[in-house]
């Protein structure tokens, strides 16, 4: 169920000297075939669709994670997906001869791998363990209030009222569909979907504002490196303790959150927020828990609720509302 920035020209850029430095104020950088620069030059159309783009690979993350499911331990599923994922970004970096990330970004992407790469994808899996998919999903909408709302506190910006308004009236909404399927009791799925909200918004805050200094596949890129060896180590232990069980549906689920979500799905999410930014791209993902419970019937055969239309209809509304606003 995650995230893509302000670089849209034709050659990446990547940053290899500190910018706006108190040593000497300047910053040199290299540029390398396929890759893109932070700059402001995505017109907002683009920066739109790669946003949506993400938010349709994210919709399909707990439809897949639960066939996932059926082949592997929960433990096991985490740690072998950021495992590939991270494999396929290490090549991608390779390939690419991408020089390291300056000093200072490493904290930040430090956060991303410790909110998107690990974080997330262990407490949804875990929590999807109890919930059904479409529960885990509308829960999951609370995201992207989640989200404006630390983006808010890390970089000072205020959006509008209006923004406001109808950020915590789509959160209202999701909410009050959750507690109207649970009957309003609270589970323990539903505390570890809280805690995803919370590690994912910080990751996803923090990495749309560092690809507006580098790449946006770049940042899941080196968050995913960097959790690498410990995915290695995590999936050798866990594969070890936990029975597998190997059919199409858990190959196809594990590939998908692996290459789909998890890197495809970041890059373009960490692409479009930084060209039009992290609270507006953050609504957006209102959409996705309406994506999810079509991926659900259609893909797991559970039944859609009767409130999913009306909440569906109230959602487009207020992500329309947010778009329109002033940030």
């Amino acid at each position: 169920m995650t995230a893509q920035n302000s670089a849209t020209a034709s050659t990446t850029i990547a940053v290899t000297a500190t910018h706006g430095s108190a040593t000497d104020g300047s910053a040199t950088a290299s540029t390398s075939p396929g890759s893109t620069t932070g700059s402001a030059a995505d017109p907002l159309p683009r920066g739109t669709l790669l946003a949506v783009l993400g938010v349709v690979c994210f919709s399909l993350t707990f439809p897949s994670t639960a066939w996932g499911l059926e082949s592997f331990g929960p433990w096991s599923l985490v740690a072998v997906r950021s495992a590939l994922a991270g494999l396929i970004a290490g090549t991608f970096l390779l390939v690419g001869r991408v020089p390291l990330p300056e000093r200072r970004h490493w904290v930040g992407l430090a956060v991303v791998a410790g909110g998107v790469v690990i974080g997330f994808p262990l407490l949804t899996t875990l929590a999807l363990q109890t919930s059904t998919t479409s529960h885990a999903a509308v829960v999951v909408g609370l995201l992207p209030l989640t989200t404006a709302t630390l983006a808010a506190l890390r970089t000072g910006r205020r959006p509008s009222r209006t923004f406001w308004f109808a950020a915590v009236s789509g959160a209202v909404v999701v909410l009050g569909f959750t507690l109207q399927q649970s009957g309003g009791a609270v589970s323990q799925g539903d505390l570890y979907l809280f805690g995803a909200l919370l590690v994912c918004a910080a990751g996803y805050t923090e990495g749309g504002r560092l690809a507006r200094l580098m790449p946006g596949w770049q940042v899941i890129g080196w968050a995913l490196v960097l959790c690498l060896p410990l995915m290695l180590v995590g999936s050798a232990v866990a594969l070890s303790l936990e029975p597998v069980h190997l059919n199409a549906h858990g190959v196809i689920g594990l590939v998908w959150v692996a290459a789909g979500s998890t890197f495809f799905g970041l890059y373009v999410w960490y692409r479009g927020m930084a060209s039009i930014g992290i609270p507006k791209a953050s609504q957006l993902q209102l959409a996705q828990p309406l994506l999810t419970l079509f991926w659900s019937v259609f893909l797991l055969g559970e039944t859609l609720p009767l409130a999913a239309p009306l909440a569906a209809v109230a959602v487009l509304v207020c992500i329309a509302v947010t778009q329109r606003a002033k940030s």
